[in-house]
């Protein structure tokens, strides 16, 4: 085994004290809430990418998998991603619709937790966002198999150079039939603000289904 850079008392001694600010209340409706955390975060200078989630799925095989996706859309009641429906994430949400995201703002000593059910937008829903995004991110969901095996990079690039060779730069490039979005509708979405002494504000709003009222109530750190 090759030597380890880090001891475990290094990475034991790796802590930091929280800030003072904390987290009193929430806005009923937990969308307004969390728009309003996300142009916080947007705004902050040290945060890239605020819209930046991490998902996690469970597939047939019991197997978790997780991997950070973009947050596109809020409303309809969910946040909303697209993805290549033959990727391992679309597998997984197709075997079991139950998922999660993490929003994690460090450098603002926040994070939000999401739990809810997965499902794929319309595909006109889907034909329109793809329609806004750049050309070469259009080409690149032609061109990747995503999740499959690749024997290297330069079959990725061959086939990249295909699909831009059929749709050159400022033609109408097609939404691929493997290529769509997900909405997640949330049973569950806890807000943390972490606080000194490690007594963080814990705010959860929850839902026993997804057309029944939201409840807030707060949680020991």
């Amino acid at each position: 085994m090759a030597e380890i850079e880090f001891s475990r008392e290094e990475i034991q001694a790796m802590r930091r004290s929280y800030g003072e600010a904390g987290l009193s209340t929430l806005d009923a409706d937990p969308f307004v809430a969390f728009a309003d955390w996300l142009r916080q975060a947007h705004q902050n200078p040290v945060i890239v990418e605020a819209n930046a989630m991490v998902l996690s799925t469970l597939g047939a095989d019991l197997e978790i998998s997780t991997r950070t996706v973009l947050l596109k859309d809020i409303s309809e009641g969910g946040f909303t991603f697209f993805s290549n429906y033959s990727s391992r994430k679309a597998h997984a949400i197709e075997s079991n619709e139950q998922v999660s995201l993490l929003f994690p703002w460090y450098a603002m000593e926040r994070q939000i937790a999401v739990s809810g059910l997965a499902a794929k937008v319309s595909q006109k829903e889907s034909e329109e966002y793809f329609a806004t995004r750049p050309w070469a991110s259009q080409i690149g969901a032609w061109a990747s198999h995503q999740s499959l095996p690749l024997a290297s990079r330069e079959e990725l690039e061959q086939r990249y150079e295909g699909a831009a060779k059929k749709w050159p730069e400022g033609s109408t490039v097609p939404c691929p039939p493997h290529w769509g979005g997900y909405r997640v509708t949330p049973l569950s979405i806890e807000f943390w603000q972490g606080r000194y002494s490690r007594l963080h504000d814990r705010l959860r709003y929850e839902r026993h289904n997804t057309e029944a009222d939201w409840e807030l109530n707060r949680y020991y750190p």
